[in-house]
């Protein structure tokens, strides 16, 4: 769906600064450029780490690049796993604690069960779980939040 008839990349939405990435063991790259071109289409900053990024590439990007949002998104269904454990190693760094993070796609094997996995992702740190194909809630989730708002980076002394 257009980012546009959705009324998300009108002024009043804010351009954000979001990091797209996929998990450590996801080779697939289509759903990062879908994703890529999608919220730049809704007027948003991205940066694109691509396929198969390390916890810790995760997260000196997220400290170096300071982006308002992070989101993760798998395919090849073991993203649960990957994620909770990328979120929990964020989460430890005192810089990141409140960066919004959404993870979604495919992340497991059994047809469509982020649902199932809910929990086990908040419990990691994840504000955000969203089922395949829901572009449109990931606009709307983007859109509530302000740039450079509290959730931003803090230089740790």
């Amino acid at each position: 769906m257009d980012a546009h008839a959705l009324g998300l990349g009108s002024p009043a939405v804010p351009h954000l600064r979001v990091l797209v990435a996929g998990t450590s063991s996801d080779a697939h790259t289509w759903n990062l450029m879908y994703l890529q071109l999608a919220l730049e289409e809704a007027g948003h900053e991205v940066i694109n780490l691509g396929p198969c990024v390390p916890d810790e590439l995760l997260a000196d990007t997220c400290v170096g690049t300071r982006p308002d949002a992070l989101v993760l998104s798998s395919v090849n269904g073991h993203g649960h796993a990957d994620a909770a454990r990328a979120v929990a190693t964020l989460r430890r760094d005192a810089r990141i604690t409140t960066m919004p993070i959404v993870v979604g796609g495919l992340l497991g094997t059994a047809g469509r069960p982020n649902a199932d996995y809910t929990g086990l992702l908040l419990a990691a740190g994840v504000t955000a779980v969203l089922e395949p194909d829901e572009l449109p809630e990931l606009l709307r989730f983007l859109a509530g939040i302000r740039a450079d708002s509290s959730h931003e980076l803090e230089a740790v002394g």
